[in-house]
């Protein structure tokens, strides 16, 4: 699961595409200002960035400009209604990854922020596999020695992110950030639950616990 932070003035639009994401399995924040979008960047750790140009206190390019002076490299792709030629050159040429006019298919923006963050993590592919198991981020599909196996949304989100960067470990805070937005409360044994599931629904030795550090994708011989 990708968390992203969601830049948009239009309450309405704004909830459309919150809804419409998470449906798509991302875990999104929404925020409609530039000062509340630095602040979020300066809070937070997202995989990308939608952001309108037009906000009440100035523009999304402002909040752009600022991103990659401090050489915040997350991916952002601007979401606008400014759609003419001479608007997407100016934002790409500041900085932006992709640009996106309004109105828009909230298929193709979950595609194109997949893509973003595909590249920004230098996979070519979309499939995630490590051992036995495949992971399809667009399809939400899992298989295991070509067998499918059901996942429930966080379940799926869980071992994607544990699936990105096999070696690593994930703590168990980081994971929580990935999964819940600012308005979703966390239980205290949330990743817990969800780590067994996935041990159960998986292989018991398929994630291996790091004793005070987190979990990873158990080593593959």
């Amino acid at each position: 699961m990708m968390r992203i932070l969601l830049v948009e003035d239009d309450p309405v639009l704004a909830d459309g595409v919150r809804a419409g994401l998470t449906l798509a399995g991302l875990t999104v924040d929404a925020v409609s200002t530039c000062a509340d979008a630095q602040a979020a960047l300066a809070s937070a750790t997202f995989d990308a960035l939608v952001l309108d140009l037009m906000l009440p206190d100035g523009s999304g390019l402002d909040v752009l400009a600022g991103m990659r002076a401090a050489a915040d490299r997350t991916p952002v792709l601007l979401l606008t209604a400014l759609d003419d030629a001479p608007d997407r050159v100016r934002g790409l040429d500041a900085g932006a990854d992709d640009y996106l006019g309004k109105p828009f298919d909230l298929d193709e923006l979950a595609a194109r922020l997949r893509a973003l963050v595909r590249r920004g993590g230098g996979r070519a592919t979309p499939l995630l596999r490590y051992g036995a198991v495949e992971l399809d981020p667009a399809l939400r599909a899992v298989r295991l020695e070509g067998q499918p196996v059901t996942l429930s949304r966080r379940e799926f989100a869980v071992l994607a992110m544990l699936m990105e960067r096999p070696g690593v470990v994930r703590a168990k805070a980081e994971i929580e950030d990935r999964l819940y937005g600012w308005q979703e409360e966390v239980e205290s044994n949330t990743v817990e639950v969800h780590i067994h599931n996935l041990r159960t629904k998986l292989r018991r030795d398929a994630i291996e616990t790091v004793r005070g550090l987190g979990y990873r994708m158990r080593i593959v011989p």
